[in-house]
């Protein structure tokens, strides 16, 4: 789900930039460093706008200036129980992994209807109902979050296709 959060991260500023463009410099800083990260609980899609930039204070023994910057940004935070789609990134025998952003989702063959069996028909294991359901590296699926997990920098989750209107999306 996508948010519009308030954050706060601090920058430390290299004496070179001194001077009256010290604000763009810490501004393009918080761009690379904060736009599209994921801390480990949600992803920075975009920053909106920056709020507050404090006073700098001086780190003692280097001489970099450190500011804090106060912004609006939005955010998706994935919750348990919702339903996302993305795209199969790798498939193996016991299920398959999908990339929903930035989030690395796994589907357990416990996970996946029954009709959908696993094959390997030349280089490209799949798993098919051998009518008009396949699911391969780079189809696109249909999913719901039963689970997360956060580690610093990265989210991990399992997922189900094993409802009505989950699965593979017809392309």
């Amino acid at each position: 789900m996508f948010f519009v959060k308030v954050l706060e991260h601090r920058i430390h500023l290299h004496p070179s930039f001194f001077g009256a463009q010290a604000s763009d410099y810490i501004l393009d800083q918080l761009y690379r460093d904060r736009e599209g990260s994921n801390t480990g609980t949600m992803m920075i899609v975009a920053i909106i706008d920056v709020d507050d930039i404090s006073e700098p204070k001086i780190v003692p023994g280097s001489g970099y200036a450190e500011y804090d910057v106060s912004y609006r940004a939005i955010v998706w935070r994935p919750f348990r129980g919702e339903v996302v789609d993305g795209l199969v990134s790798s498939v193996v025998n016991n299920g398959f992994f999908v990339d929903v952003g930035g989030l690395s989702v796994f589907v357990s063959k416990a996970m996946i209807p029954p009709q959908l069996k696993y094959t390997v028909e030349g280089a490209t294991p799949s798993f098919t109902d051998g009518v008009d359901q396949t699911v391969e590296r780079g189809s696109q699926v249909r999913l719901r979050i039963k689970g997360i997990r956060g580690e610093m920098g990265q989210m991990f989750a399992i997922g189900s296709i094993r409802e009505d209107y989950l699965g593979p999306l017809l392309q």
